[in-house]
């Protein structure tokens, strides 16, 4: 997957399955940076175009690193920032020439927009036909849902998501994570890839369109197609799960441990396990949809067994034959969670310099890992670089004094 603008200014030592391949990021928060990102990692060029006033998540605070959002540093590694202001006829000049060098050009600017500006998909494509351009909307880019504001809180309510969520006698409850911007996220980089490929054998790029809409109800996969495709609308259960059980926290001694069993053999496990073999045996609990409808009967009889013990304790017999269960754990234990078991979940960024630790890419390749080179940048930290390799197609190297002065200390000196 060759790239066809290779910027050798902007990354003198290109590594990683997509090395070569330059990308345009005009987006910003979230579900646009979390793509780019993951393309950064895998080797990407990434530049990372910004308005004067910066990425909105900049300022979202607390908490903080160095002055710096941690919501703006968790999904901004790997790039390289230019100020170019959309309005300034100069500025847009520049913006224009580096979508015709572009492998990729990303946007989630409300539909219509970026016609303002020239960048729209049929002005872009026709500068550059090779380029791929994926657009990230709440809602769609036609349609009445073309001209709604997007955020993820308000696809997870229009959604039905929050319906799902939250105890069945309480309010409807967000996720605790913007579920939907990651995984349009998500799909925008597969779409991504999935395009590169394509132009491997057509030698032409095409648009990729993302909705945190459609995402969610793909995303929602077995709830979605309750409704579709079995006419049952889901409901709020909690922690329940609406088939299965046990799939869920239940309490021991000293907390809960999430439970689950979700088939005959493990449900025979657990009984075991708990000392009471016979309830395997009785038929409203021998297959799992007997125990899904007498879950209220059920759960009880389990309850009664787990209460002599601490939930550590239960958790070491339970795995120990193989019957699936969990803690729960706040972020900080469940970061070291798996620590011990084995996931080194965390690398120092930049992996060369003084550095700070960032959430591992969660992708392992044998030949061509993950790469940790740039911290997230300042605001336009590397402007003059990219408007110099803007303006006369070859600037420095970034090697050497030249290339190192914008970005000494970037990992701890934001």
């Amino acid at each position: 997957m060759s790239g066809s603008s290779p910027a050798p200014e902007l990354d003198p030592a290109p590594r990683g399955p997509l090395a070569g391949l330059l990308v345009a990021d005009f987006s910003r928060i979230l579900a646009g940076p979390y793509a780019t990102m993951l393309l950064g990692d895998l080797g990407a060029t990434v530049v990372k175009v910004e308005s004067p006033a910066g990425d909105d998540t900049r300022t979202w605070m607390p908490p903080v690193h160095e002055g710096v959002a941690t919501y703006y540093l968790s999904v901004n590694r790997n790039k390289r920032s230019v100020v170019l202001d959309l309005k300034d006829e100069e500025d847009r000049r520049l913006a224009e020439r580096l979508v015709e060098r572009a492998d990729v050009m990303i946007e989630n600017f409300r539909p219509g927009q970026l016609a303002r500006y020239s960048l729209d998909w049929e002005r872009v494509h026709a500068r550059n036909p090779r380029c791929v351009m994926a657009s990230i909307t709440a809602f769609g880019s036609n349609g009445e849902g073309a001209g709604l504001p997007g955020y993820d809180l308000m696809v997870q309510a229009m959604s039905g998501l929050m319906s799902l969520t939250g105890d069945p006698e309480g309010p409807a409850m967000r996720s605790g994570i913007a579920v939907f911007d990651i995984l349009a996220g998500l799909h925008a980089t597969v779409g991504i890839l999935a395009a590169l490929a394509e132009r491997e054998r057509s030698g032409e790029g095409q648009h990729v369109e993302v909705s945190l809409m459609a995402s969610a109800l793909s995303g929602m996969a077995n709830h979605t197609t309750a409704w579709v495709v079995g006419g049952v609308v889901p409901y709020r259960m909690g922690n329940a799960h609406p088939s299965l059980f046990p799939y869920e926290p239940l309490p021991t001694a000293d907390g809960e441990l999430v439970v689950i069993a979700g088939n005959d053999r493990q449900f025979r496990a657990l009984v075991d396990v708990l000392g009471v073999p016979e309830l395997a045996e009785r038929p409203e609990f021998a297959r799992n949809e007997d125990r899904t409808a007498n879950r209220e009967i059920l759960r009880p009889l389990l309850v009664e067994r787990l209460r002599t013990r601490p939930a550590r304790e239960w958790f070491d017999l339970l795995i120990a034959r193989d019957v699936p269960c969990a803690p729960i754990l706040t972020v900080d234990d469940g970061v070291a969670m798996a620590e011990r078991l084995g996931l080194a979940p965390t690398v120092p960024v930049p992996s060369d310099q003084p550095s700070f630790p960032m959430v591992r890419h969660p992708i392992g390749l044998s030949r061509t890992p993950p790469r940790y080179d740039l911290a997230p940048p300042a605001l336009d930290q590397d402007g003059a670089l990219v408007r110099r390799w803007l303006t006369e197609g070859a600037g420095q190297p970034m090697s050497g004094a030249a290339g190192q002065a914008g970005r000494a200390g970037t990992g701890t000196d934001q």
